[in-house]
């Protein structure tokens, strides 16, 4: 992909030329590009599933852009000199699940009232984080939210928990979109 810059013959052209080139405007430049060719072969079932979730991220978008609360957030966090719009980041939003990036459990004794910490970070936002912990036998001790405290999340235990070997911690981060993460650590 070329870029044409001060070309008083491409500048504003847009469309195909033959087989071979394209032309479009992106962010007020022209792009120059290959042609796209034709496709001689069926979808894979991979391909099929990513163009389902592709469209429900163009649904996602419209519906989020028609509100206008939901509107000026993503129109916070797009950038019209790189040429992203408020309708890239709600796509990208959808199509980005939040990522779990670490879960502090070194001041978890069993107590009520430690504190588990957890990393989760989204490409726009990360909703909210819930926190299970489950006996070996995989009976539950507790399940909650976390709280939001900057970078990280804090998790406040309820319940007293004598019994700490082989429980299980599931953490559970969500974004705008409802994109579910799940993280398990062991005891």
């Amino acid at each position: 992909m070329a870029e044409s810059k001060n070309n008083i013959i491409t500048h504003g052209l847009s469309g195909k030329v033959g087989d071979l080139i394209v032309f479009s405007q992106r962010n007020g430049k022209t792009i120059v590009s290959r042609a796209p060719r034709d496709k001689t072969t069926e979808d894979t079932e991979n391909q099929k599933a990513h163009k389902r979730k592709f469209q429900r991220a163009i649904l996602y978008s419209k519906v989020v852009l028609s509100n206008p609360d939901t509107k000026e957030e993503y129109q916070a966090h797009a950038d019209r000199s790189k040429g992203i719009t408020a309708h890239n980041v709600a796509v990208a939003d959808l199509l980005n699940a939040p990522d779990i990036d670490s879960i502090d459990v070194s001041t978890y004794t069993g107590k009520a009232g430690d504190i588990i910490k957890i990393v989760a970070l989204d490409d726009f936002a990360v909703k909210m984080v819930t926190v299970k912990i489950e006996n070996g036998d995989g009976s539950l001790v507790e399940e909650g939210e976390a709280i939001e405290n900057g970078a990280e999340w804090i998790y406040t235990a309820t319940e007293k928990n004598p019994d700490l070997s082989g429980d299980k911690i599931t953490i559970t981060a969500t974004d705008n979109p409802d994109n579910l993460t799940q993280k398990t650590q062991i005891l």
